[in-house]
């Protein structure tokens, strides 16, 4: 009988619409890339399992509406996170300019304890676009990564499965090392738990 409680890692992501996150997020647990494209509306939700470092955790990926309407969903959602991955679009400048909005705003509808250790990782996405349609180069997102506190940064494929793994690697082994911080710290962990709607304490099917 083992003893260890599983580790459920709960990661928002967040972006201007069109930027890509509900293919990231696809791409990362089912390895499928869709043409179409459909609106989030307000926010789902998809897990996946993974080893890091010998222990197993399920990362909760929320993907929310990137629309202005359904910003005020936000608090809900973003209560316990334990990373959070800001997205934009390497061929949108808008989506660029607007990440550190997005930083602000979850750290205060998140109520960050402690907002300055709390990882965020930038991801640009959409690389397999032709060089002459990217709006922002590398050295540009660096200095965003900069600003926001020397973040991660990842350019990505959603559409062509780049770096995918790679990122997400990075963000749940961050997100982990944040969940363990909080257990070891003082007394968060109501953050930690996260019950989903219509789970209830008794197995049915």
């Amino acid at each position: 009988m083992s003893s260890k409680k599983k580790t459920i890692l709960k990661v928002i992501i967040l972006g201007d619409s069109g930027v890509g996150k509900t293919s990231l997020m696809q791409q990362f647990v089912n390895r499928k890339f869709s043409q179409q494209y459909k609106a989030t509306i307000g926010a789902d939700f998809l897990t996946k399992e993974l080893v890091i470092d010998n222990k197993n955790v399920t990362i909760q990926l929320w993907d929310t509406a990137g629309q202005e309407r359904f910003q005020s969903l936000g608090v809900a959602f973003y209560r316990g996170a334990d990373c959070c991955v800001l997205v934009y679009d390497v061929t949108n400048n808008k989506s660029y300019d607007n990440v550190v909005s997005w930083k602000d705003e979850f750290l205060v509808q998140a109520n960050i304890k402690n907002p300055e250790t709390f990882p965020f990782i930038l991801i640009g996405n959409k690389i397999d676009v032709e060089e002459n349609k990217r709006q922002i180069n590398n050295k540009k997102a660096q200095q965003l990564c900069a600003q926001l506190g020397n973040i991660p940064y990842f350019e990505t494929s959603a559409k062509e499965a780049v770096n995918i793994d790679q990122a997400f690697d990075v963000v749940a082994r961050n997100a982990l090392q944040q969940e363990e911080s909080l257990d070891f710290g003082d007394d968060y962990t109501d953050a930690i738990n996260i019950h989903l709607d219509g789970e209830s304490s008794t197995c049915g099917c």
